[in-house]
């Protein structure tokens, strides 16, 4: 080009001028480069010039270049539909002999189908097959998840392992070179096949084949982790049988390759099992304590990995109870009352009884039962009951396993100080209070009767759980001493009958067990100092079973039989379709009452005037009260509704309801019969309260006479 032309001139020009300025370094270019002098217009290089040139032909490529030109052909190839019988005669060809050629074709086959699953055409390197019916789609899978790889097991020729602890991985098969890149691509089509699956059966059967695939996963390690993350969150957020299934796989990885993946799945196990413990129901509990079990079992496989995460996690808990408890400020207070919190500290609870005889693990012992008590003593109110009830079982389950004395008996005790048992309540419940799906109870829950009547049960249940596990012991008589007075005392105060009942119970086997226990250590020939003699008392005793032991065991059976016929009852009631009660205005209700149930409605209020002493619309109010209550609380357990508490008892009321339902023909009747004093009864709200005392017994005996011609 021309303006290439008048560079290369100009810089020719430049040098001649370079003879007159500077002629020493001009005679020492013609001496040393000479070449550079000849400058001529050709000479000027290409890349003066900003376009670029192709040559004719092109350089030889080499084996990358080669693979690339290889998927663009295959981007440009038409995909080769996959039909059932292609299916069925690789099927064949595959148990008569796998050869690389034709599992290259059946994992290509594979990967198309995966495609489809995800919506796209399989990304960057798609497969030369193409699936389009959904019948094909299932077979081909199948026989992959079945079939496929014990054919290849038998191409591969691997030895069988020495013993079950080893694992002989396929890597070390002569003919791993030939299928190494396909057998890759597989294990990553499965990955993406398990997070695309929606059905849990199918979920399952897949889980199920990468279990026994799972020496192929380790010659892998990038799908290895790939792998575990998929099986993490199916083990966390997954159905039940997909859940275990995943766990199995996340556990047997761990197994055989220890000290590569456990730390770091460990850490991703706990994660994913605190994000999926933030919401507890009777529903979702099983599912928290199948991850706190099967987490447990992990950490149970190397105690040293373990200790530096439970330091690591216990410190954290630690560290929000002490802001907590500095602070003082409500977000403090909820970083440290939620239910993550609290499964945290069951978990670990579960973790150190379950490793336990351990040195490295029980050091861990002691600074958890401080946080859990800490816990306890962070807002002891009665709102926080629930909580509490979760703290004491978790310091009961680790006391028991690690055998070690933790003081949990004045966590109990405290309680029956704190609450008065004989006070009325002031609301009826529709339903009992399951306090192990609730950490805290709502103004409102405490002042019902079931509030009252589920804490008896609940303080009898963690006194005798708690007591068992001590019922061997040697110096139980003076353990349970404070634990006689407080109940003796409350047996003295306490004047509801059903409350007393199973205190009482509980009183005479503490009783009778610390009898027993003292009469056993009378006849013992040791002293208090010989540790070994204790301890081989105690266990002498223990086989042989104490009384309180003995009655725990009937009483578990019993509790675990209630819990079931519970269950039961509630799917059974969940099929009957109850007619729903709507929310009515009070004055809307009165006027329906007065129209439709007028002498029904006459004759309660007259009746009830004797125990009341309120004017007829008394009666109204305090049912509507009742049903306004009932129905509140069956809300959640954070409402508080004391403005429409009722006051009158519970017992009382109930009766009187019952009465109500049986008496409904007997009152029908009363109105036809008794006509002549209903327009008496109509205008009572004119008189005094002696008239309507007078007008109440003249009531009750005309119910007697209606009873008598009945039976006429």
């Amino acid at each position: 080009s021309t303006r290439k032309k008048g560079k290369a001139s100009e810089h020719k020009d430049q040098l001649s001028r370079l003879k007159d300025k500077d002629p020493e370094f001009y005679k020492f270019l013609e001496e040393n480069d000479r070449t550079l002098l000849n400058f001529d217009a050709s000479d000027s290089s290409d890349e003066e010039d900003g376009l670029h040139i192709p040559p004719d032909t092109l350089e030889e490529a080499s084996d990358e270049d080669e693979e690339e030109r290889e998927t663009v052909k295959r981007k440009r190839v038409h995909f080769i539909p996959v039909s059932l019988k292609m299916v069925e005669e690789w099927k064949k060809a595959a148990e008569r002999r796998l050869t690389p050629k034709l599992f290259h074709e059946i994992t290509q086959a594979f990967k198309a189908s995966v495609a489809t699953t995800r919506g796209d055409n399989g990304g960057a390197d798609p497969s030369k097959f193409q699936i389009t019916d959904a019948a094909v789609f299932n077979a081909l899978v199948s026989f992959c998840v079945r079939d496929l790889f014990h054919c290849l097991q038998k191409l591969l020729l691997l030895k069988p392992p020495k013993t079950k602890q080893k694992m002989v991985l396929p890597s070390t098969s002569p003919l791993w070179s030939k299928l190494r890149l396909d057998i890759k691509a597989y294990l990553s089509c499965t990955i993406q096949l398990l997070s695309c699956l929606t059905e849990a059966s199918v979920g399952a059967a897949v889980l199920q084949h990468v279990s026994s695939i799972v020496p192929y996963y380790l010659s892998f390690p990038k799908q290895c982790r790939a792998l575990l993350k998929q099986a993490i969150n199916l083990w966390s957020t997954g159905e039940e049988t997909v859940r275990v299934l995943a766990f199995l796989v996340l556990n047997k990885i761990c197994r055989y390759k220890k000290e590569v993946y456990l730390s770091p799945l460990l850490k991703q196990m706990y994660i994913a099992f605190v994000k999926n413990s933030r919401f507890t129901s009777p529903n979702v509990l099983p599912m928290i304590n199948f991850m706190q079990r099967t987490l447990t079992e992990m950490y149970a496989l190397d105690t040293h990995t373990s200790y530096q995460h439970a330091f690591i996690y216990i410190r954290q808990l630690a560290i929000h109870l002490r802001s907590a408890m500095t602070i003082k400020k409500k977000e403090n207070f909820q970083s440290v009352y939620n239910w993550q919190y609290i499964h945290c500290l069951y978990f670990w609870c579960r973790v150190l009884s379950t490793i336990y005889p351990s040195e490295v693990m029980e050091p861990l012992i002691y600074p958890l039962t401080q946080v859990i008590i800490g816990c306890i003593k962070l807002v002891p109110t009665a709102r926080f009951y629930p909580l509490r009830m979760h703290c004491i079982r978790a310091l009961t389950l680790l006391s028991e396993n690690t055998r070690t004395f933790i003081p949990v008996l004045p966590f109990i005790l405290e309680v029956f100080q704190q609450v008065d048992f004989n006070k009325k309540p002031g609301r009826i419940s529709a339903k009992p209070i399951n306090f192990a799906v609730i950490l805290k109870l709502s103004n409102a829950n405490l002042q019902e009767k079931a509030f009252r009547d589920g804490l008896i049960e609940q303080l009898y249940d963690l006194m005798l759980e708690y007591l068992h596990c001590q019922a061997y012991s040697i110096g139980f008589p003076e353990l349970v001493l404070p634990t006689v007075i407080q109940l003796k005392s409350f047996l003295k105060e306490c004047k509801i009958a059903n409350y007393c009942k199973p205190i009482r119970q509980l009183l005479e086997k503490l009783q009778e067990n610390s009898a027993y226990i003292a009469s056993r250590r009378q006849k013992a020939t040791f002293g208090v100092a010989s540790r070994e003699s204790v301890e081989q008392w105690e266990k002498q005793v223990k086989e042989e079973g104490t009384p309180l032991t003995k009655y725990y065991t009937q009483w578990k059976k019993l509790r675990e039989k209630e819990i079931q016929l519970e269950i039961s009852g509630k799917e059974r009631l969940e099929d009957l379709n109850f007619p729903e009660i709507k929310r009515k205005k009070q004055d809307e209700s009165k006027e329906e009452d007065k129209k439709e149930f007028k002498d029904l409605f006459e004759l309660d209020s007259d009746s009830d005037e004797e125990n009341v002493g309120f004017p007829i619309k008394g009666k109204a109010k305090a049912k509507q009260a009742s049903d306004d209550s009932s129905e509140a609380s069956s809300k959640d357990y954070g409402e508080d509704d004391d403005e429409e508490e009722g006051k009158y008892e519970i017992e009382e009321d109930e009766e009187e309801l019952e009465d109500d339902s049986d008496s409904d023909e007997e009152s029908k009747e009363a109105a036809r019969v008794s006509q002549g004093s209903q327009k008496q009864r109509s205008c009572t709200r004119g008189m005094s309260r002696s008239d309507l005392e007078q007008l109440a017994q003249g009531e009750e005996d005309v119910v007697e006479d209606l009873a008598f011609s009945d039976d006429d």
